[in-house]
This record gives structure tokens, C-alpha cells and sequence, in this order.
């Protein structure tokens, strides 16, 4: 049985009435804010069943779309972001959904730009979230790590490369998921570590052949 800390249970400080619905929002959108590492054009975020339902009334539209912002859990703008000067450089818009196959408190981040992507992801409670897609690609991030993203093409030998590279810089793998498109098409693999890379151990994994998106994505502030 598995045993939860008392920072597990006890709601984060924020701002809104709802821990899965605004700090669990906030901090989904701070997380592709993370992972997109750029400014978008523009964001559709989808809000399926529960979030979609009471998301207006618990401000899980706002926490969205303050954490893509850049705004802390605790940020008294958040009540106002549709206001504020950072969330008029930027066009977004909000789309509700019921679908029984996704988690009650899903969400999906169309984000264009320079890069297109696709991220989805759910609040589990208590604030605590999951990045589960990237781009069609099965992820598992829950911001409590610094974690290594990369898209590739699929060709032997990657997996060793990368991780050989991590080991040479001394830094622990804390967790290791990859997926792919088929054999020999597109993969990815994010990894999650203990403590931080340096930045020449980032640039040799960046100039490797074959990679052509490559984040490093800082964990979330608890």
C-alpha cells in the first residue's frame, strides 16, 4: 500500500478555491510553458469532462492560462489574467469537451508558433499533475524533476549515446521512458535525473545526429 507524505495531502498555497482545478492548472500550464521553452502565437486549450464542466467556476481556465504566463500558484493576478498586459501579447482561445475515455480533469495545449506542438496532460489532485503526451508521443513528466526531452529518429545505439553522455557528466538517472512511432521512424525519450546537466553535456547531446527537438525542462517550484 502506497503511503502519501503530509505534502501530498495538504493543498498547496494558491490562489483559487480548487487544488486540481486551479493549482493543478497553473502548474499544467507552467509545465508546457517549460516544455514549449519559447513564445507561442497562439494556445487552444481543450478542457475535457470535469474541467470542462466546473472549469469556469474553479478557475481552471485562468490557472491555465496564468501558469503558461509564467505565473506562480500563489500569483494574486491570476483572478484577472484575461487583464493582464502578458496575457494580451498572446492569442488564445478555450474549447470544452466530454470525453470518457480521458482522465475527469484533462487538458490539451495546441500551441503554434515558431514549433508547433501538442502537449496533454491531467491534474491528479491536491495540485499535483502528468504530462502524458508530447506531440503523439507517450510521456511521463510530473515536474518534480529536471528532465531531458528529445524527439530523434529511431536508429540503434541512441539510447546508449545519450545515457553515456549523462554518466560522463555525473549526474543520476532518477527514470527513463521512451516511446516511438514505429521502427525506424520517430522516437522519444525523456529522461528524469537527479540534479542538473551542465551545459556541455547538454550541447553534445543537442549536436547529435538525428535529434531534432531537444528540451531540458527544469522541474516545477513545490
Amino acid at each position: 500500500m502506497n503511503q502519501s507524505s503530509i505534502i501530498d495531502i495538504i493543498s498547496p498555497i494558491m490562489a483559487g478555491p480548487s487544488s486540481s482545478h486551479t493549482a493543478g492548472a497553473v502548474r499544467l500550464g507552467l509545465l508546457a510553458r517549460n516544455i514549449y521553452n519559447a513564445k507561442p502565437d497562439k494556445i487552444t486549450f481543450k478542457l475535457y469532462n470535469s474541467y470542462a464542466s466546473t472549469g469556469k467556476g474553479h478557475g481552471t481556465d485562468k490557472g491555465l492560462l496564468a501558469g503558461v504566463l509564467g505565473f506562480s500558484v500563489c500569483d494574486k493576478r491570476i483572478k484577472n489574467v484575461f487583464n493582464t498586459a502578458e496575457a494580451k501579447e498572446i492569442e488564445y482561445e478555450f474549447e470544452f469537451l466530454q470525453d470518457f475515455n480521458r482522465h475527469p480533469n484533462a487538458v490539451d495545449f495546441v500551441i503554434e508558433g515558431g514549433l508547433n506542438m501538442f502537449i496533454s496532460g491531467n491534474s491528479v489532485g491536491a495540485g499535483e499533475i502528468e504530462i502524458t503526451n508530447i506531440n503523439n508521443f507517450m510521456v511521463k513528466l510530473n515536474g518534480k524533476y529536471n528532465t531531458l526531452l528529445l524527439v530523434y529518429d529511431d536508429v540503434p545505439g541512441v539510447i546508449s549515446t545519450v545515457t553515456g553522455i549523462i554518466q560522463k557528466d555525473k549526474v543520476n538517472i532518477a527514470s527513463l521512458h521512451c516511446d516511438r512511432s514505429g521502427k525506424g521512424k520517430d522516437a522519444s525519450m525523456c529522461i528524469c535525473i537527479d540534479g542538473d546537466l551542465s551545459r556541455d553535456c547538454f550541447k553534445e547531446i543537442s549536436d547529435l545526429k538525428n535529434m531534432y527537438i531537444v528540451r531540458y525542462i527544469k522541474k516545477l517550484e513545490s
